[in-house]
């Protein structure tokens, strides 16, 4: 019984012994299943979370092809790039021919439809239909074209998206040149958008075909593109070559003169520039800028005026360094007078944050016609510069904030509404206008050669093909023009030029009170210094 009772003890104690050692295994492994157990379900979690993530992005990539929402800002989807068409240059031994592969068509998108709508062109666009008025009843024939002729530089005619060139007599400098050069990367712009046109283009100055030559209704003046108007002519404003560089003077492409000029104006501000006003220039293209150098500060008198002669030959062979125009933004107040018409100063006077003091101008460009006196320059008398020079930078120094707004104003137009986004926008619109009023089919004139990129920029060197280079449109444009602006009508034509000639006589008013005083404390200072001496014997 006592071993019985052992043996049961020991079987009972080993019985614990051995329950006891299976607990802590059992343990260890229940901790061991746990954690896998824990594994698992993370990774169920995070399989389920992927499917779940799987299963939006799907719908959002099906709503995106159904266009039912807009694409969501953290989307790493890859934004399509645009052709670029580079220079296609052959060996120069061959000759040079256009390439075939560059768009001539452009298909545009609704969402590209749509943008034209709501990008309004600036208000200067409107005399365009102002220039093309004289044809607006009888359209433009093909005798009509060959009547302007006569002073042509060149003949342009655009077929099915590609140019053609007849050439009648070299212009000044390289003026034809890069206005060519510009009308091509007008094409590469917008390729296939422009109707078919043909039309003759004078490089020269001064516009030639005489308003009252053609005062009969329908008397079919010939149409005839130049780089500046007047009151009394007919001749179509279109932009000047320098836009694409002025290889002579050396200076650049205007998106790159602009972004110079803009680093140029941060330097001094308008409060810190010199307080007189600046002109450089050729004074001998015109008696008006000779008449200008009267106005220079003297031993015996100042006008406020700070004039210096350019030499542009002494320029050339110092390489340009002192003609940076960047360089020149450091008065408050800049002269613009006209040459021996308009002048391609203008849009860098305008440009350089200082009040434009603007010498009354015989002629106009195709952007100036937006401007309006006291909101983007200060008129100046041609026929009394000196006075007028000096009382506008007394009242300019006299009203610092306001003269400071004229100042921003001028230059807000230049950066914001003659970019060069807006110059190939002008050239398009005032372009198509022309070739929907012409009453006939153009062809390929005989003597006509096709221009592209390729023939004008692979032959060239030096400046010439850095500034090509440089104003090269690379690519098609991904939307549409901006959209023209209506006509005037009659009313609001006079409004417009009633405004700018009321600003223009309250400046003259101003002008008039101003020396009106001076002159009468002269007058009354004379008086005094004539009076005899009180109470002293006059000693002569």
């Amino acid at each position: 019984m006592k071993m019985i009772i052992n043996e049961k003890y020991l079987a009972m104690s080993g019985h614990g012994i051995h329950k006891q050692t299976l607990t802590g295994a059992r343990f260890r492994q229940l901790k061991k299943e746990s954690a896998t157990t824990t594994l698992v379900l993370v990774f169920f979690f995070f399989l389920l979370v992927g499917a779940l993530v799987f299963a939006v992005w799907i719908k959002v990539f099906q709503s995106l092809f159904s266009g039912a929402y807009p694409i969501p800002i953290f989307s790493t989807s890859k934004v399509p790039k645009k052709p670029v068409f580079p220079l296609q240059c052959t060996n120069h031994k061959l000759a040079q021919t256009c390439p075939r592969n560059y768009p001539i068509t452009q298909n545009l998108t609704k969402q590209h439809q749509n943008h034209a709508s709501t990008s309004q062109c600036p208000s200067y666009f409107k005399w365009i239909h102002e220039d093309l008025r004289p044809w607006k009843e009888t359209g433009i024939t093909r005798d009509m074209v060959e009547r302007a002729r006569r002073t042509a530089h060149f003949r342009l005619v655009v077929l099915d998206g590609r140019a053609y060139v007849e050439k009648y007599r070299s212009a000044v400098q390289t003026r034809d040149v890069f206005t060519l050069w510009g009308i091509l990367q007008l094409l590469r712009r917008y390729p296939g958008r422009l109707p078919d046109l043909e039309l003759m283009f004078d490089c020269d100055d001064r516009p030639l075909i005489q308003m009252k030559d053609y005062r009969r209704p329908k008397s079919g003046p010939p149409p005839l593109f130049r780089y500046c108007g007047d009151g009394k002519t007919l001749d179509i404003v279109f932009p000047d070559w320098s836009f694409w560089g002025w290889v002579e003077t050396n200076i650049k492409p205007w998106t790159h003169v602009l972004k110079d000029i803009g680093e140029g104006n941060k330097r001094i501000k308008w409060e810190d520039r010199v307080p007189y006003a600046y002109w450089k220039g050729n004074p001998d293209v015109a008696s008006t800028r000779r008449d200008l150098l009267k106005c220079n500060v003297t031993d015996k008198y100042d006008w406020n005026a700070r004039l210096f002669k350019q030499d542009w030959g002494k320029q050339s062979k110092r390489g340009y360094k002192q003609s940076n125009l960047e360089d020149q933004c450091t008065h408050r107040y800049k002269i613009y007078i006209d040459g021996w018409a308009w002048s391609v100063s203008k849009k860098y006077i305008l440009a350089c944050d200082s009040m434009t003091l603007f010498v009354r101008p015989s002629y106009y460009d195709f952007f100036t016609r937006g401007m309006v006196p006291l909101q983007h320059y200060w008129p100046i008398r041609d026929n009394s510069k000196c006075t007028s020079l000096k009382f506008a930078v007394e009242w300019g120094n006299n009203h610092t904030n306001e003269a400071k707004t004229i100042a921003n104003g001028g230059s807000h137009f230049i950066f914001n509404e003659l970019k060069m986004e807006y110059v190939y926008d002008y050239m398009y619109h005032v372009l198509s206008e022309y070739a929907r009023l012409l009453t006939y089919k153009p062809s390929i004139p005989p003597k006509a050669v096709e221009v592209c990129s390729e023939t004008m920029a692979c032959p060239s060197n030096g400046t010439y093909r850095r500034f090509m280079e440089e104003s090269m449109v690379m690519s098609p444009r991904g939307g549409a023009p901006c959209t023209l602006p209506p006509p005037f009508d009659p009313p609001s034509l006079q409004a417009f030029n009633e405004k700018a000639a009321r600003s223009t006589w309250q400046v003259e008013m101003m002008e008039n009170d101003y020396w009106r005083e001076v002159n009468s404390k002269d007058k009354d200072k004379n008086k005094d210094m004539k009076k005899p001496l009180q109470g002293k014997k006059n000693p002569f």
